[in-house]
């Protein structure tokens, strides 16, 4: 019998792993509670109306309908029997022989519980759409409000966390209040907006060099109009009120958390070794200490480079997903597994309109170069002709017309 390869999680890492066994003499199961992989670098876009959720997702099943060693199936895994080798669902066992854990990662709150309650996350659809039907309402509800008080609060946005994902949401928010809803609400006054980036640390983007880092705070502050805060390490959100670490308060109705991930909450429960952000510690080869026959893969994989945890980013799930299979063909052919070796690709971070900065190949440029090269980048990364195409259009129109298509609020 041909042997059964179960992965589980649609992301960057468990895709790759998928469609790298396409020639393989295996058949390949894929497990995933969404029926669709999703561009997370390009979220934040989808959060402030210049992109649609669709244009950045595309079903499992088209991506690899071609495929005929695969199977999809929908389904919420709930745990592993490493004894039976079967992985546990809420639709019944799924056998494997070799399985591949591609579970991906999650928000880190770090146990503030008032920002789970009351703030935003940023690592799904629902959180996109809800990020931008809660600052269009903001608006509205600001056109209303005859308190001023109560009117900057609504228009006060903070986001939390200086890494790429605070950096291009506040540099991307800032732009479409500026350059768009500016249009739309011309009797609010535009001086009662504030757009915050506040950040624990010293410096914005702490894996490029110093001098990128400041590049992006000083445009960021001079041409986005954000307000860059270092130093500042939140300890409460009730909803209407920021509560900063040293006492300040900022009242302000939106706060959008992107200051940490963590493995997912499954990977816990699995009684594997974990280590920080509850990763799961693996070997050089990437198999799960004691079961040769479990990979685990991307953010819920715990391994150093360097001497430093590799990033949960997504080169590092899809490298990991080439190593993983070629170290499954290696065991069906009786030969040694190889150790991983990750490639650094470098860094890209938007700032916004015609602002970037880059760390490539142990170069380091910024400006309009730099988002030419982000543009490339990700229209060449997305899945699909089609949504190459509309998020191209997208981006194109929104360009040459500062306009911004999808500035709908579609749910209370």
């Amino acid at each position: 019998m041909r042997p059964t390869i179960v992965i589980v999680g649609a992301g960057f890492g468990g895709l790759r792993a998928a469609r790298a066994l396409r020639k393989a003499p295996v058949d390949v199961v894929l497990l995933d509670r969404h029926n669709y992989h999703l561009f997370q670098p390009l979220l934040y876009q989808v959060a402030t109306a210049g992109l649609e959720p669709e244009q950045i997702a595309k079903p499992v099943r088209a991506i690899l309908r071609r495929q005929p060693n695969f199977e999809f199936r929908m389904v919420e895994v709930t745990g592993v029997d490493f004894a039976t080798r079967q992985v546990a669902t809420d639709r019944g066992p799924v056998p494997y022989d070799f399985l591949i854990l591609a579970l991906g990662g999650e928000t880190n709150y770090f146990g503030l519980e008032s920002i789970v309650r009351h703030g935003f996350g940023l690592k799904g659809v629902v959180d996109a759409v809800a990020i931008r039907n809660h600052v269009l309402r903001c608006f509205e509800q600001a056109m209303l409000e005859p308190d001023a008080e109560r009117r900057r609060a609504l228009l006060t946005f903070v986001v939390v966390g200086g890494g790429p994902t605070g950096v291009e949401m506040a540099g991307a928010l800032s732009e479409l209040i500026r350059l768009v809803l500016v249009k739309d609400y011309p009797r609010l006054n535009i001086k009662d907006v504030r757009v915050l980036l506040l950040e624990a640390s010293d410096r914005l983007l702490a894996a490029m060099p110093d001098r990128l880092s400041e590049a992006a705070a000083e445009t960021l502050w001079r041409k986005k109009h954000v307000e860059v805060r270092f130093g500042a390490a939140v300890l409460d959100f009730d909803g209407a009120r920021v509560t900063l670490k040293g006492g300040e308060v900022i009242p302000a109705r939106t706060l959008i958390w992107a200051a940490g991930a963590k493995a997912v909450s499954l990977t816990a429960t699995l009684g594997l070794t974990t280590a920080r952000q509850g990763r799961v510690t693996v070997t050089p080869e990437l198999q799960a200490p004691g079961h040769p026959e479990v990979y685990v893969i991307g953010d819920a994989a715990y391994l150093e480079h360097d001497g430093t945890p590799l990033p949960m980013m997504a080169p590092v799930a899809i490298q990991m997903a080439d190593t993983a299979v070629a170290n499954i063909a290696r065991r069906l052919r009786d030969e040694a597994p190889l150790a991983f070796r990750y490639k650094d690709p470098g860094s890209l971070a938007t700032i916004g309109r015609n602002a970037a900065v880059a760390y490539l190949g142990g170069v380091a440029f910024k400006g309009f170069a730099a988002w030419v090269v982000w543009l490339i980048v990700h229209i060449i990364q997305l899945i699909g002709f089609r949504n190459k195409l509309f998020v191209l259009m997208n981006w194109a129109w929104d360009y040459f017309f500062y306009e911004r298509a999808a500035r709908l609020i579609t749910k209370e």
